[in-house]
């Protein structure tokens, strides 16, 4: 009887490591989410210009750029476990050590892309982790569940960081999201390892390997990764430009989002209770049912993996296209109107990620770690490009204020969106590539 009472309560360790890394991509956005916030607001008492700011806000994908190749290749030498840490130590000693003076951009600025280069091993770890533990049938599942932990940080961010500002003041939430990527050190110290005991693998006879659907399973070392082949196939290019495009709209609206309800909405954050999570709850929510969506097509449906990839990518794009140039004329209909517009770009961005964001384990699941981490790069160097272009565009229309600098920043987000969606119809592909 008591064995029989471990099996029925028994977690299964691949599930504590899928929650833990769900966890770890919680916690790094919930840290960019505060840093927003709180330079939002100290920005405003220094009376530092939209420029400045955009500069500032922007710091973080530099340094977050030039980590992810690199990033992948240490996860690849050393593992995942041992670059977690470092990457969790590393980022919140400097958000605890950030200048809280926004006058110090320099120094601010130097702090971000620190933060920046830390958290660019997080998801090159994350997969290398996943691709350990978890079998190739519940891979897609599992990734989009770690991965929407940043939707769901975003969202708690969103409701509870600026209580606590209105509390403590702006400056202390360095301190906290600092101090909760501390907490999620002890975590992994606890729970993180790189390979599963012999007990935990999974029986290679267990495992799908029906082309398109299985996977290599826990075969040892891959072969050598064919960095040419891949940088020279239009496929995986299909997917850095969708990656560029979707980090684009979303790390603008992110990082412009406090300013956005402050000068277009004409409400302060704490003001909005649990109506500001709503953007990011639904982002969260559509990131998987995408996922699904797309599982749906390929398994119910019987539509080929290029067919299911290119439908679900094709619909997110476009509706958030819309919905972008829904943003800008909030202000002139009601708050409840732009939180709605809002979630609904949000929502929309959020599905995409069913059709390019899976794409990398169809072509090349035995190397998709590193298509990540190419796609991954591009995708942070459009929010360094991004968010400053933001900046400086609505500096050009006089500030913050004037909506047609809104309306031209977000015809721009539009407009890369759409082409991206024509580039992946065109170019992408289902089948193995690589493999």
């Amino acid at each position: 009887m008591t064995v029989a009472k471990r099996s029925v309560f028994r977690i299964e360790p691949r599930y504590v490591i899928v929650l833990a890394t769900f966890l770890a991509t919680f916690t790094a956005y919930v840290e960019r989410v505060g840093f927003s916030i709180a330079f939002t607001d100290l920005a405003k008492e220094a009376g530092v210009d939209e420029s400045v700011k955009g500069t500032v806000l922007s710091a973080f994908y530099w340094g977050y750029a030039l980590s992810q190749i690199p990033g992948g290749w240490a996860a690849q030498q050393y593992g995942g476990r041992i670059m977690l840490l470092l990457c969790f130590a590393c980022w919140s000693a400097a958000s605890i050590l950030t200048p809280t003076n926004a006058r110090h951009a320099s120094a601010i600025i130097l702090a971000r892309v620190a933060v920046g280069v830390a958290q660019g091993f997080l998801i090159p770890a994350v997969h290398t982790v996943l691709s350990q533990w978890i079998p190739p049938h519940e891979r897609a599942r599992a990734v989009s569940l770690t991965t929407s932990g940043m939707y769901l940080g975003s969202a708690s961010a969103m409701l509870v960081l600026p209580w606590i500002a209105s509390l403590f003041g702006a400056a202390s939430l360095l301190k906290v999201v600092g101090g909760l990527g501390l907490a999620w050190l002890v975590l992994w110290l606890v729970v993180g390892r790189d390979i599963p005991h012999r007990e935990t693998v999974i029986p290679l006879s267990t495992l799908d390997h029906r082309p398109g659907i299985g996977g290599s399973g826990y075969k040892g070392r891959p072969a050598p990764t064919p960095y040419r082949r891949m940088m020279g196939s239009a496929a995986v290019w299909a997917i850095v430009v969708n990656n560029f495009s979707f980090h684009y709209a979303f790390y603008v609206i992110m990082n412009w989002l406090p300013t956005y309800f402050n000068h277009i909405l004409k409400v302060e954050l704490n003001s909005l209770g649990g109506a500001k999570t709503i953007p990011y709850l639904v982002m969260f929510l559509m990131s998987n049912v995408g996922g699904w969506a797309g599982d749906w097509l390929i398994l119910k449906r019987r539509n080929s993996t290029a067919t299911a990839r290119k439908t679900v990518n094709t619909l997110g794009f476009l509706s958030s296209a819309v919905a972008l140039m829904l943003m800008p004329g909030a202000g002139a209909h009601s708050v409840a109107y732009g939180v709605v517009v809002t979630t609904l770009t949000l929502g929309c961005l959020g599905f995409s990620r069913g059709g390019f964001s899976v794409n990398h384990m169809d072509i090349a699941p035995k190397y998709a770690g590193m298509v990540m981490g190419i796609s991954n790069t591009a995708g942070t160097v459009s929010g360094v490009i991004g968010v400053a272009v933001t900046g400086y565009i609505l500096d050009m229309h006089g500030g913050a204020d004037n909506v047609q600098g809104w309306y031209t920043a977000h015809a721009v987000s539009a407009a890369i969106c759409i082409q991206a969606m024509l580039v992946f119809n065109i170019f992408a592909r289902g089948e193995r590539l690589f493999d």
